[in-house]
């Protein structure tokens, strides 16, 4: 499953005990009583002794420990590791930021830090930004079913990269999950069951308690959207500000709450091979209007370009290129272009490299973040006990082949990825104990910023349209771009308006559409333009 981008890519394919109340902020609502099933608030707030994550580094890490069960808070616990950058702005800092990098699985420890200059100067300089490795995933108490690396790279090879293609493909596929579950409910049934986004969001208001701050300011991406909705749903009076970048539409994940078998799968109902489907499409366009100088893959118009891709993949299809197969094909582009601004480029290379049949040339790594463990164990079991114990999937694995034809016929190549991305759930042992399924509608203290791309290989503009609307208080920020979220593809306009929001508690004007600074394969615009709901132009504060 490919949930969330390899960490090896550039943007990751991506406190003291306080005794006295840090956040003093421009913008305050009333502070009500957590609801609907909020940790008892005789659980301890954790002590976090910060220290320099490695010498000379401008980072600060530190661990927590938090109850496995909230229901039974003097039991086991778990460790949550944690990472802090100081605010940088000599006197003018408001509080504590909350990042969650998404994934499910994404760890924070370790995306926080590669991506740091990706947040706008000022919300650098005025807040300290804090994210962690949440319950289950990589520095943190984790979920990991092989006794070796080894053991997990058989097991990864034993599968079909990206998707099954034919039926012996896709026998080995189930028949890989089956096992990977079997590994998992024998290794820690018990962890298994509590990792949950429900409990991620108490986590989160632990970790805002031991930092001293009486509400939450968040900034979460992709599936850190939802654990931000399902915070603000759990504590609305915890919420002095709060951004979602690339947005899962919680009805959606969780199947509408309901009981019955699911039929559909999470990504289905998310409408992310659609989704995909569109952006590859425009990716392909924009790359066929401009010359092989700025993308290698031009065949000089759109409609040809578009041509030479699908007979790419149809070739593939024959007689893959080294490693490259036509799924493991469709699940690179589909990857690299949430963050087309990096990966855009090194695609287009990647696809002319394979048209002329020469095997590409790995992408050089990033230098790693000066944090203790900058690549940790995370295994697909991570994002997989987190996702398949939340949402609900279809459980007989026979039906993932049908239901992938069918997506194929909507949406081409990126429904049949989008469909298999979930099929580990069709064996997996465990369902959350603590799941929250909804209202998603409890008024907060202060609104929510919803952002949303209007071309995202993943999570859809829908998707951020009904996040903006079934929040009781929220206001959706258009983003015209190609890529997964708004933080990774940037626009001087949507940081603009994010950083006012954060700072001030000032929302953009209802119809607000911004637009990315740098598209791909065109020259960077000039920053700063805004697109309002009526057509006029606005300038957006530098």
């Amino acid at each position: 499953m490919h949930i969330s981008r390899p960490i090896a890519s550039r943007r990751c394919h991506a406190a003291a005990l306080a005794a006295v109340v840090i956040c003093s902020t421009a913008f305050t609502g009333p502070v009500h009583a957590p609801a609907g099933g909020a940790p008892s608030p005789s659980v301890p707030a954790p002590q976090l002794d910060w220290k320099p994550c490695v010498q000379g580094s401008p980072f600060d890490c530190a661990t927590a420990k938090v109850p496995l069960d909230y229901d039974d808070a003097g039991g086991r616990t778990v460790e949550l590791a944690v990472v802090k950058r100081k605010a940088t702005g000599s006197g003018q800092r408001i509080g504590t930021l909350f990042f969650n990098p998404g994934g499910p699985g994404g760890p924070g420890t370790v995306q926080m830090p590669q991506n740091y200059e990706s947040f706008p100067r000022e919300v650098r300089e005025r807040f300290d930004i804090v994210s962690w490795d949440p319950r289950g995933i990589g520095n943190s108490t984790a979920v990991n079913c092989f006794a070796s690396p080894e053991e997990a790279a058989d097991w990864a090879a034993s599968k079909a990269a990206g998707f099954p293609v034919g039926e012996k493909e896709r026998a080995a596929f189930a028949a890989a999950y089956a096992e990977l579950g079997r590994r998992c409910e024998q290794r820690d049934p018990e962890l298994l069951r509590h990792v949950s986004t429900a409990e991620n969001a108490r986590d989160l208001d632990q970790l805002r308690k031991a930092v001293g701050e009486q509400q939450l300011t968040y900034y979460g991406i992709s599936y850190g959207t939802y654990l931000g909705a399902t915070y603000a749903n759990l504590f609305p009076g915890r919420v002095r500000a709060m951004v979602f970048d690339a947005n899962w539409d919680p009805r959606a994940w969780t199947n509408n709450a309901s009981d019955e078998a699911a039929r559909t799968t999470s990504f289905q109902r998310l409408g992310s091979g659609r989704s995909a489907a569109e952006t590859v499409n425009r990716f392909l366009a924009l790359c066929g209007s401009t010359t092989t100088a700025r993308c290698a893959f031009s065949a000089g118009n759109p409609k040809a370009t578009q041509d030479k891709y699908d007979q790419l993949l149809q070739r593939l299809r024959k007689e893959p290129v080294g490693p490259w197969t036509y799924a493991g094909t469709v699940a690179d582009v589909v990857h690299s272009l949430y963050d087309v601004q990096l990966g855009g480029t090194e695609l287009a290379g990647r696809l002319q490299d394979l048209w002329q049949g020469r095997v590409p040339e790995p992408s050089p790594l990033p230098p790693p973040p000066p944090v203790p463990n900058p690549n940790p164990y995370l295994g697909e079991e991570q994002s997989t006990a987190v996702f398949c114990g939340d949402s609900p999937n279809p459980r007989d694995p026979g039906v993932y082949g049908t239901l992938a034809e069918a997506a194929a016929a909507r949406a081409g190549d990126p429904g049949r990825y989008w469909i298999w991305a979930s099929a580990g759930c069709a064996s997996w042992p465990a369902v959350a104990e603590d799941r929250y399924r909804g209202p998603w509608n409890k008024p907060t203290a202060n609104p929510i910023l919803v952002v949303g791309n209007t071309y995202d290989p993943s999570t859809p503009l829908s998707a951020a349209q009904a996040m903006a609307k079934e929040l009781a208080n929220a206001r959706l920020l258009t983003h015209d771009a190609v890529g997964h979220t708004a933080l990774f593809n940037p626009s001087s306009c949507v940081n603009a308006y994010a950083s006012r929001y954060l700072i001030d508690g000032a929302l953009p004007p209802t119809g607000t559409m911004c637009r990315q600074d740098a598209p791909p394969f065109a020259a960077p615009k000039p920053r700063g333009s805004v697109d309002t709901g009526g057509g006029g132009l606005a300038v957006a504060a530098q």
